[in-house]
């Protein structure tokens, strides 16, 4: 792989991929260089995207100073129903806004490797909540530690009110134990599943008793709700609580190489390399989870640049639009197409399907959303209507969508999303040296991982030959628009 492929590859893959500024000087850097680059941005410590600042504001409105569980329960329950379809509305718009920044973020933020690390961990450490300080606060806590220690991101995501609130421990307390939260613990974020037995669920959830968050959306270990009585969980014995589980968790190699094997798969290929993922899984337990370390093995090794792993992972549909974005220099006009697209495409950011988070893979393509998919830059550089249904919500519906969803559904089959802006002048300087016979070739290697690029003619032909400046433009929408590009 020469070593133009290899930085494209890195940074499809560290990021989300190369965005104007950058794509002509590829071939002038070498991908040592390029990872410190992305290494460098890491010291960059990321602001919270706080767009709800109060919780009491979020909930209350007029009750600012309830600050005590005496006066929170009097205000819940002196506030009428127009307070609460007010605080509902609002935080509705705060999580639009929290996509939006954050999706911005990806696009135009220099620390490319941390966003992209915190889009996984986004997933792995799925919450499904429409609060949107749970989200804020969560999120908050992924993307600081997105490359620190997993043990610390851990416990912080474990203790945050969004995970306590979404796995019902805010229910649990000794003599009522509820095993939800102790069992995706174990399950989706460290042990994977089959790696433990029902009496370590039911010995976990008696130690995860108390923890809860209070009033003023802090974590709070309550006393009088805990069992402190003796547990044997995974083989060991004690008055274990909420930490010593995760404690011991973290002791089996088996985390390790769960993560380990998430993390392969996401950033390396869909279909795993046991013998790499067995030494990388022993370096990461070695190094008591670090997760930089890790990132630097896999980012590093000669094996990541082989040709098995180059364009052979579908794009979330979070990295098509980020990516689009970044290469088009595209700013839409409408934020809210974003949203759009997520959720038609299978991605609505902080609402994840199920408590497993999002597919992966070939599960983000059916018959309907590669359609969808090539239309995204069509749409963008033109005022289009989007021609697609939303599709039923699985983990709310639970197969029983009613007559009322799917009208509204149906009435949503036409979506008017606007168009937006592209930096034209940008993309012609960027190819102003590019003689024309060699043009379309340059334009395909740039936009385009894939060797099997789409034969020149085809594209082509639905092109704008009027002039060098439509030229590009419209070669840029067809390249976009095509299957090879879904794929990084």
């Amino acid at each position: 792989m020469d070593n133009r492929s290899k930085n494209l590859h890195l940074l499809w893959r560290a990021g989300f991929g190369p965005d104007l500024n950058t794509i002509r000087n590829l071939d002038n850097i070498s991908t040592e260089v390029l990872y410190k680059n992305l290494k460098q941005e890491l010291k960059l410590k990321p602001e919270e995207f706080a767009v709800t600042k109060n919780l009491l504001r979020e909930l209350f409105l007029d009750y600012e100073n309830a600050a005590d569980a005496e006066n929170f329960q009097k205000a819940n329950k002196e506030m009428i129903a127009e307070q609460k379809r007010k605080t509902q509305v609002a935080s509705r718009q705060d999580m639009k806004k929290l996509n939006e920044l954050w999706i911005n973020e990806m696009v135009q933020g220099k620390s490319q490797l941390r966003e992209k690390m915190s889009l996984f961990w986004h997933g792995h450490f799925a919450c499904r909540n429409a609060g949107s300080l749970f989200q804020q606060t969560l999120l908050h806590d992924i993307r600081i530690n997105a490359l620190g220690n997993f043990g610390t991101l851990l416990k912080l995501v474990s203790k945050s009110p969004a995970m306590l609130f979404f796995l019902n421990n805010q229910q649990n307390r000794k003599g009522r134990p509820n095993e939800n939260f102790a069992r995706e613990v174990m399950e989706l974020f460290t042990l994977g599943r089959g790696n433990y037995t029902e009496d370590d669920v039911k010995e976990a959830a008696r130690a995860f008793t108390g923890w809860k968050y209070d009033e003023r959306f802090g974590f709070q270990d309550n006393p009088r709700h805990q069992d402190t009585g003796l547990k044997v969980f995974l083989g060991k014995q004690g008055n274990f609580v909420g930490e010593d589980i995760i404690d011991i968790l973290l002791e089996q190699k088996q985390t390790a190489k769960f993560i380990t094997e998430k993390i392969y798969r996401f950033f390396v290929n869909d279909i795993p390399d046991k013998n790499i993922i067995e030494k990388l899984a022993t370096n990461f337990f070695n190094s008591k989870y670090d997760i930089e370390k890790l990132m630097d093995e896999i980012f590093t090794s000669t094996w990541f640049y082989e040709e098995k792993n180059v364009s052979n992972r579908i794009k979330s549909p979070v990295e098509l639009i980020v990516g689009i974005r970044r290469m088009g220099g595209v700013n839409p006009i409408n934020p809210n197409t974003q949203m759009v697209f997520q959720k038609l495409l299978g991605q609505l950011l902080f609402m994840p399907p199920n408590v497993a988070g999002w597919p992966s893979g070939r599960n983000w393509i059916d018959s309907s959303t590669l359609l969808m998919r090539m239309q995204v830059p069509l749409v963008w550089a033109s005022k289009d209507v989007l021609r697609m249904m939303t599709k039923s919500d699985d983990d709310v519906e639970m197969g029983s969508e009613d007559e009322g969803s799917r009208k509204k559904r149906e009435e949503n089959l036409f979506k008017r999303v606007g168009s937006a802006e592209w930096s034209w002048k940008k993309l012609y300087s960027n190819y102003e040296r590019i003689t024309r016979e060699n043009l379309f070739n340059t334009m395909a290697t740039d936009f385009l991982q894939s060797k099997n690029y789409p034969k020149k003619s085809v594209i082509e032909a639905h092109v704008d030959h009027s002039s060098r400046e439509h030229y590009i433009s419209s070669t840029v929408i067809q390249l976009m628009s095509t299957p090879e590009y879904q794929v990084c």
